[in-house]
């Protein structure tokens, strides 16, 4: 006698509603192998956490009690994020650009002091891969937001709407950074920013993709910081420049993955030259 799984017809109405691809299964099977891998070779981290269960009481009330539900909606919102409408030959670049770029700004901050983790590594290698999985989780945030019809205004809006939030947030990064400036990876960063900033390739998409990953962000650090997972100098859970950061962040990777895109089709498909 054939029995049916009572789950099929929900999951299918989730992988239909959510955009769920092929390539959706795999990134959620690497996702959970990444975070396996972490576990054990971090093991001490699991141990940590591990230790404030009760184990003279049922797990059920324990996990209950215990469990951090700003973690969990993190967790589920970026697993969710990350399986809409995968596909691994986009991600593929996305993900090795979130690898080197998270590496480069965990790097900038221990290392200056603007922020320190628990462990005080500098920096930790195991919060590295989180960078990769929220650059995926951000832009199936910019795509949402690219598709909402209230973003359908005049681009000459989003022009001027992108001059003054970045131009705000610059000044906002000078005022953070500014016990370092005598440091050679703060002065790299800001030059790095100005950079970008004065360069603008679409303003709507460099607005959406600001708005995107500050919004991630905003939860990220909320979570971070009010653990004490990582404390920043200012001692605040979390900065408003923290949070805008992840913005910043996302339009740097956006902007290095369209070069890379750019710089590989004219090494596949050369420009053709003539002679007179």
């Amino acid at each position: 006698m054939q029995t049916t799984n009572p789950f099929r017809p929900l999951v299918t109405l989730m992988a239909k509603t959510l955009g769920w691809t092929p390539s959706s299964y795999f990134m959620l099977s690497v996702f959970f192998i990444l975070l396996f891998v972490i576990g054990v070779v971090w093991w001490p981290l699991v141990e940590a956490n591990l230790a404030i269960i009760d184990w003279s009481q049922p797990l059920w009330i324990e996990i209950i009690r215990k469990m951090d539900w700003l973690l969990l909606f993190d967790f589920v919102v970026m697993t969710l994020l990350i399986m809409a409408r995968a596909d691994l030959k986009s991600d593929a670049l996305i993900v090795a650009v979130g690898f080197a770029g998270g590496l480069v700004i965990e790097s900038w901050g221990t290392q200056t002091h603007l922020w320190n983790y628990f462990t005080l590594e500098r920096p930790p290698l195991w919060i590295i891969p989180a960078w990769p999985i929220a650059s995926l989780s951000i832009d199936r945030l910019y795509r949402f937001l690219d598709r909402l019809r209230i973003f359908n205004i005049p681009y000459s809006a989003f022009r001027i709407l992108y001059w003054l939030l970045f131009l705000s947030f610059y000044a906002l990064m000078l005022r953070f950074v500014w016990p370092t400036l005598d440091k050679s990876l703060t002065l790299a960063a800001l030059a790095l920013c100005a950079l970008l900033i004065l360069s603008p390739t679409d303003h709507r998409a460099a607005v959406l993709t600001f708005v995107a990953g500050s919004s991630l962000g905003y939860f990220l650090e909320l979570w971070g910081t009010t653990r004490a997972c990582w404390i920043y100098y200012t001692f605040e859970t979390p900065p408003l420049f923290a949070v805008l950061a992840h913005g910043m962040a996302a339009v740097a990777f956006w902007r290095v993955v369209l070069l890379t895109k750019a710089w590989t089709q004219r090494i596949v498909n050369p420009p053709s030259t003539s002679r007179s």
